[in-house]
């Protein structure tokens, strides 16, 4: 009998339409000979709804669907689908969640798996809450020594006394800066301010996104990023992808809008860098507690060649121009095989 796997995609946050890319292309690598697959999109208000098909999530279509499914949190894996006065109850194995961002990504959905004993792929609550919040990556990445970019943080409310929290920025480092807000993915509400009316205007910009920004010195080198696929002792690191961005910084419109943003796998590096990334990589992964894949981010500085920690991503992008899918590949993980690794992962925790 084939075990049942739930994707889920969509969401409320503002990477809603990359989550459906990215979940259509791991429903398509589940193997259909050992799984039965549902579907469930959460449209941006927060439905929850039953997609028919890999193509409705392709075509928008999903959310015309009159079939609402939610996952109960009752300890009995269930999903619980509504049609008008009709229910059911529907048993699920194990849940596969492909949400970026905030409102799955960070830790909530998690925490409904846990209190329905569900076992899902991925990030536990803590870990995705953790490393969707820049905030508390950087205080996680400090204390196991590797060098990151130098931030200042600022709340939302202190945006009220602008000139204050402007100073400070000014007295920390030079322009340019980096303004992101500390939870949101897909680099959406990061700007770079290269004087002191677009550190405001990038301030404003982020707090759009979240209650907590970070304001970063700018690190100038490459960048380059790396697949970790794992748990505790069991974890590999893969080579190293490059961005060469079109834009003046890797934003939401030079990754997914400008065909001239390219991605390299395996880039020419100095001597010793590709276990240093490797190695810093995994350190970064066990410190956040995570689980089951990741992607982490870094600098290679120029003129200096010192490996800086940018970001990690809990749940990878799936895209077709997503890096983690590349990465694995490339080290001889097709998808279709870690895939049902993770699915595997997830019921032995």
């Amino acid at each position: 009998m084939k075990k049942r796997v739930c994707v889920i995609f969509g969401g409320r946050s503002s990477e809603h339409a990359v989550s459906i890319v990215s979940a259509a292309t791991v429903a398509r690598a589940i193997p259909a000979d050992k799984y039965d697959k549902v579907l469930i999109g959460i449209t941006k208000k927060g439905e929850w709804l039953l997609a028919p098909t890999i193509t409705s999530m392709e075509d928008g279509s999903w959310t015309k669907s009159t079939v609402h499914a939610v996952i109960s949190p009752e300890t009995d894996n269930t999903l619980i689908i509504m049609e008008g006065d009709h229910f059911e109850k529907l048993h699920i194995d194990v849940a596969f969640p492909v949400l970026h961002g905030l409102w799955g990504e960070d830790g909530t959905i998690q925490g409904l798996f846990e209190l329905g004993n569900l076992p899902y792929v991925g990030c536990g609550y803590l870990s995705g809450a953790v490393t969707m919040d820049k905030f508390f990556t950087k205080v996680i990445v400090k204390n196991i020594g590797i060098d990151q970019a130098e931030y200042v943080p600022v709340r939302s409310y202190e945006l009220e006394k602008m000139d204050e929290v402007v100073a400070r920025v000014e007295k920390a480092f030079p322009y340019p800066v980096f303004v992101k807000p500390s939870n949101a993915g897909s680099s959406m509400g990061i700007s770079k301010a290269h004087d002191r009316a677009e550190l405001i205007e990038g301030l404003k910009i982020a707090a759009g996104h979240d209650k907590k920004i970070l304001v970063e010195e700018a690190i100038v080198g490459r960048e380059l990023e790396c697949a970790v696929f794992g748990h505790d002792e069991k974890c590999f690191a893969s080579g190293m992808g490059e961005i060469l961005s079109a834009g003046e910084f890797y934003d939401f419109d030079a990754k997914y809008h400008n065909e001239e943003s390219k991605t390299i796998i395996d880039p020419e590096l100095p001597e010793g860098k590709l276990e240093e990334f490797r190695e810093k990589a995994i350190a970064i992964y066990k410190a956040c507690d995570s689980f089951g894949f990741a992607r982490v981010d870094f600098f290679l500085e120029e003129g200096t060649n010192r490996v800086v920690f940018n970001e990690i991503n809990a749940i990878p992008g799936h895209t077709p121009i997503s890096m983690y899918p590349m990465l694995m590949d490339h080290a001889g993980h097709p998808m279709k095989e870690y895939v049902e690794e993770l699915i595997k992962m997830a019921e032995e925790r």
